[in-house]
């Protein structure tokens, strides 16, 4: 690009690296955005990177597990996984496809790897929900990449997932919340701008290559929290010497408590103890054996 149009850009407050671990029956991958990070990026709750070319690292997938109050999305770079829930939702997300889930009032799923070799690859987050809306209705929607708008700058190429970019509407809008979440690939050297309300919290998750913001350089399988003060208009970057791929997420805080055991996330103990008692008595459903 070569506009350079903001006035106060954000900068990066912080660099975090990513902490091995593993989910599901043993799926191994990166934990990015953890626990202790939800406050200052309300309303993001987390974000894993999986990649692998071992089958063995993401074979088994993730069996039947509950979820409530909050939502997933699910980003496949590379590979294959179906979707089953005991909503009656099924799909299968591809090479660049999104799986955009809303656990609300509470569901069983799973996700199953459909390949036994090659590259698996890809991003999940979970974006809280306003207190109003974590006993509201289930949902669920697969997203091919054929059916993610673009924006096209001079080597810059941005996949807009939710939000928008430069007036391109994203595939999803969600309310309260109003997430940004752009996929953005950028040849050597080009600048990106993205304006931001000042009031969302934001951070980048860089997939490869560097990025530079405001004289400070992230690099792969870094995120980099940044910073939003109240008179900031948005976000201006310039690839490395490799070009990057990264994410940029962005979301209204809801500023309300934060209550999270396991995949129960809601606004007390009460509401947590609850979620338990319901997923024991198998209120939460069961996915159909014939799906």
């Amino acid at each position: 690009m070569d506009t350079n149009t903001l006035q106060r850009p954000r900068a990066i407050e912080a660099l975090v690296a990513g902490t091995p671990t593993s989910d599901g029956a043993g799926v191994k991958l990166s934990r990015v955005l953890t626990q202790q990070w939800q406050r200052r990026l309300d309303p993001f709750l987390m974000l894993d990177h999986f990649g692998s070319d071992s089958p063995d690292d993401y074979i088994a997938g993730f069996p039947d597990h509950p979820h409530r109050g909050f939502e997933t999305v699910t980003i496949m770079l590379q590979g294959r996984m179906r979707h089953r829930d005991s909503g009656g939702h099924e799909g299968l997300i591809t090479d660049g496809g999104v799986q955009w889930m809303t656990a609300a009032s509470g569901l069983i799923h799973s996700e199953t790897p459909e390949q036994s070799e090659g590259r698996m690859d890809g991003f999940q987050l979970w974006l809280n929900l306003h207190s109003s809306d974590k006993m509201g209705p289930i949902g669920y929607r697969d997203i091919q990449d054929t059916e993610i708008p673009r924006w096209q700058g001079e080597g810059a190429s941005v996949r807009v997932i939710a939000g928008q970019c430069h007036g391109v509407q994203g595939a999803m809008q969600r309310p309260k919340t109003e997430p940004v979440v752009l996929d953005i690939t950028l040849q050597p050297q080009v600048r990106f701008e993205q304006a931001l309300p000042s009031a969302m919290n934001a951070f980048l998750y860089l997939h490869t290559g560097s990025v530079v913001v405001q004289g400070k350089e992230a690099r792969a399988r870094q995120m980099a929290v940044l910073t939003n003060p109240a008179d900031s208009d948005g976000l201006a970057l310039s690839a490395g010497a490799q070009g990057a791929r990264l994410l940029l997420i962005a979301g209204v805080p809801l500023k309300e408590p934060i209550a999270q055991y396991g995949p129960f996330v809601m606004n007390s103990r009460e509401e947590l103890m609850q979620a338990v008692e319901d997923y024991q008595a198998g209120r939460l459903g069961t996915i159909s054996t014939t799906a």
